[in-house]
């Protein structure tokens, strides 16, 4: 039977778990639309095709033994920067371009355990430093909205996979919002957990108190059906905490209103510069919460604290202590990367831990400030997608992303979801956050919004379409071929 490759991944897991398709004839879709699609748009640092197709095969064994598996045929997209035994791992780096780790990440294993298909890794720029995605070693990433503008970064391939039907679901992880992001700019959601819910290790060094591994896609039901798998406390990462999974179930269940629920609405936390474009629609993404029956306040925390400087301070010491070691090759990164790590080079250890009790106190009065509120909810991201082949400093400006790194630096959990369409019919979104573990209450609002407002699709040739993209695609010298080496 024709397998769309836009169905939400739940659909798909309960079709192969039931026969109705098998796993095998879900990964050739997505295979065969990554073939089509992605030389226009470099999401895949590599597409893993004969490995897809034998995890597919064991999944279609499996599936007739243990009906319940969550994620059975569903592909899955993993993030160049995160582990995945036997694949390149290089960080975005010609240093690394012979990594191959040999072992999973927990969460991945997870994944995998549960019956999801690892179709490829994709992009990110060098060592996840930037909030587009262009790396020295893969090249471009390019928005499926538009391709002259960015997917976002440093998850920009994984948000590109999953706006465009390459793969259901894809792995992310966010420091500074790295999930956030590219979920924004390519209309899709993305859940940035709260810090330990989700193990990271096995993996790289980088900002290890800043950053976690979340999912990326389509819906928010999907999502939490991700976050399902890979939630939850494992000896190979200490930072991990207990997490009730199950309470994930009912995300996408009950009520469709949002009657009572305390909302604190803030257009720019008190301090960040916002785009008209942006700010229209997130006024009348405020006005469907209305609608649900929200109580609204517009309120935030008093920014008190420069959040920005202390992320970049936090960010510069554990990137030079991640990334330092390779300074000894130095000629084969960017310019921009060799500048980053060294700005933490001269950061003394008691600046480090004085910084790192600023961010207690900040987060203190994030936490004592959503007693009052059951989430606030913010814009998807400060901008529009921006143009691709920005400047090192235009590319990376801070006042582009400095809402996302409160969450980061607190903890909290956050739901980017789409909320609509801005002019020149780029995505905007919206994001809401809450108490720490409060994850499911997060997606839950998140959910009941998403089933009152337009989603963005992706123009021809990229989005849902009735005919088959090979029919439609031409190639172009944007083209990137070599992105798609099989195994």
């Amino acid at each position: 039977m024709p397998v769309d490759p836009f169905a939400p991944a739940v659909d798909v897991a309960a079709a192969v778990r039931a026969g109705s398709v098998s796993a095998v004839e879900v990964t050739e879709a997505a295979l065969a639309r990554i073939a089509e699609v992605d030389p226009l748009l470099g999401a895949f640092t590599v597409v893993l095709r004969e490995r897809a197709l034998d995890e597919a095969r064991a999944v279609d064994r499996r599936s007739s033994g243990e009906p319940e598996l969550p994620l059975a045929g569903v592909p899955l997209a993993v993030k160049d920067h995160v582990w995945l035994a036997g694949a390149p791992a290089t960080n975005g780096s010609r240093i690394l371009a012979d990594f191959v780790p040999d072992e999973d990440c927990v969460a991945v294993r997870r994944l995998t355990g549960a019956g999801a298909v690892i179709v490829g890794k994709t992009n990110n720029p060098e060592f996840c430093y930037r909030g587009d995605t262009d790396s020295p070693l893969w090249g471009l990433t390019r928005n499926p909205f538009d391709r002259e503008r960015t997917p976002g970064g440093s998850s920009g391939g994984s948000g590109v996979a999953v706006a465009t039907g390459m793969a259901a679901l894809a792995v992310g992880t966010d420091g500074g919002g790295s999930i956030r992001g590219p979920s924004a700019f390519c209309g899709t959601v993305g859940h940035k957990p709260t810090y330990g819910v989700v193990p990271t290790r096995p993996g790289f060094r980088g900002w290890p108190t800043l950053s976690v591994h979340g999912p990326m896609g389509r819906s928010v039901a999907d999502v939490a059906a991700m976050l399902a798998v890979m939630a939850g406390p494992h000896p190979a990462d200490p930072a991990t905490v207990p997490f009730d999974t199950a309470t994930l179930a009912s995300v996408g269940a009950g009520r469709d209103d949002l009657s009572g629920l305390r909302v604190a609405v803030s257009a720019d936390f008190g301090f960040a510069a916002v785009d008209r474009d942006v700010r229209a629609g997130f006024d009348e993404a405020v006005k469907v919460l209305e609608g649900l029956g929200c109580a609204l306040a517009e309120a935030h925390p008093p920014p008190n604290e420069d959040a920005v400087a202390l992320w970049l301070l936090i960010a510069a010491c554990e990137g030079y202590a991640s990334e330092g070691p390779l300074l000894d090759r130095e000629a084969e990164m960017t310019p921009y990367s060799a500048r980053t790590i060294r700005s933490g080079e001269a950061i003394s250890a008691a600046e480090y831990l004085d910084a790192q009790w600023r961010r207690e106190r900040m987060s203190r009065s994030w936490g004592a400030f959503l007693e009052d509120y059951d989430v606030i909810v913010s814009p998807g991201q400060q901008v529009l997608p921006f143009s691709v082949g920005l400047s090192d400093n235009e590319g990376d400006d801070p006042s582009l992303w400095g809402m996302d790194s409160i969450a980061n630096l607190t903890g909290q959990p956050v739901t980017s979801v789409p909320s609509g369409v801005a002019a020149g019919g780029l995505p905007v979104g919206v994001q809401f956050m809450g108490r720490r573990f409060a994850d499911v209450q997060v997606l839950r609002t998140a959910a009941i919004f998403e089933r009152h407002v337009a989603r963005p699709v992706p123009a021809a040739p990229f989005g849902p379409l009735e005919q088959t993209a090979s029919t439609l695609m031409k190639p172009t010298s944007g083209a990137r071929p070599e992105n798609l080496d099989s195994e």
